[in-house]
């Protein structure tokens, strides 16, 4: 009985103590395998040495229970290195690395419109191949005014201005199922309104600041300014959930003017010249496009234009526009 409980004690140990996952995993990386394999091999021997006081038949059993783990550990080295050293889901998918660094997404200006130098942009889209603008503006704040209305891409005049009344900031809208929805930044309400005629239907609480809006074609997405995007009901205007978004370096404040774009968010970040490529699932920045060199070039011709903001996508033409606050120019870019 003395001996069949050692060796019960000894199979467990060898289980519960030796990481044989993390070594397969090590082997699977590193290309120096045995001798990384050697070395848990001698651990082995230092945890259970053969004792002077063993009979014959529990140290042939020692040297067994060696031997088997030595087929144990390469059966799952094996397996680990089938996948690559990767954790596949039920479909093969590999799960990615969060700690990556965004790539850096190349583009090309296609077209160049004129854009109002009056507009204060904030919200930016295309609804049926109409171009719409939204824009911030308060006598405490700026110089400018807050509207939003359709626009004409070819001359960049509005061609109707519903205007907000003063005691508000007007930031991002969005159209869905045939309403229109505008957010202000500190005022904490928002409005909706009708999409063909802009009357005015109802507003709601805002959660936070508002400063942009995008649909994924079920429900609006929202972001405040921090690292959030809070994803609502487009009929009851409550928080279904909030994603965080973050790259390698941890979370991702300043998240400004939206855009969907083939299962991707694409955020203008304030204060900075990049728009961000986001996937919506997990919340990770997954590329940038960085506009540095043309937003210092327009500014160099026109020092009055401000900081980027403004993404539209046209999914029936499949084009994309960007712009920025008193930007002379809109441009249709390719990436």
């Amino acid at each position: 009985m003395g001996l069949a409980r050692e060796k019960k004690r000894l199979a467990l140990l060898i289980i519960k103590i030796v990481p044989v996952r993390n070594l397969c995993n090590k082997l699977c990386k590193r290309k120096d395998f045995s001798s990384i394999f050697t070395s848990y091999l001698h651990k082995f021997s230092k945890m259970f040495p053969i004792s002077p006081l063993w009979n014959s038949t529990f140290a042939h059993y020692h040297i067994y229970m060696k031997n088997y783990f030595i087929v144990f550990a390469f059966a799952f080295f094996l397996i680990s290195c089938s996948n690559n050293g990767n954790e596949n889901d039920d479909n093969g998918k590999v799960e990615p690395t969060a700690n990556l660094a965004p790539v850096i997404v190349n583009y090309s200006v296609v077209n160049v419109f004129p854009h109002d130098t009056s507009a204060f942009t904030e919200g930016l889209l295309v609804h049926d191949g109409q171009l719409y603008e939204s824009t911030g503006g308060q006598a405490q704040s700026n110089d400018f005014k807050s509207w939003f209305g359709p626009v004409d891409i070819k001359t960049g005049t509005f061609q109707k201005k519903v205007m907000l009344d003063t005691s508000y900031f007007g930031e991002g809208i969005n159209i869905l199922r045939g309403k229109l929805y505008q957010l202000t930044w500190q005022s904490h309400i928002g409005f909706v309104y009708d999409a063909k005629t802009f009357k005015k239907i109802k507003d709601f609480p805002i959660t936070g600041e508002g400063w942009a809006f995008t649909n994924d074609g079920t429900n609006l997405i929202m972001s405040d300014g921090t690292s959030n995007l809070q994803y609502l009901d487009p009929e009851t205007l409550k928080v279904l959930k909030i994603v965080g978004v973050q790259d390698n370096n941890g979370p991702v404040g300043n998240i400004n003017e939206l855009e969907y774009i083939k299962g991707y968010i694409y955020a203008n970040q304030y204060g900075t010249s990049y728009i961000l490529k986001i996937d919506p699932a997990s919340g990770r920045v997954v590329g940038k496009l960085d506009f540095t060199s043309l937003e210092n070039e327009l500014k160099i011709k026109h020092p009055g234009a401000l900081e980027m903001n403004g993404i539209a996508y046209d999914s029936a033409a499949n084009k994309i526009y960007v712009t920025g606050k008193a930007w002379p120019n809109l441009y249709e870019v390719r990436f």
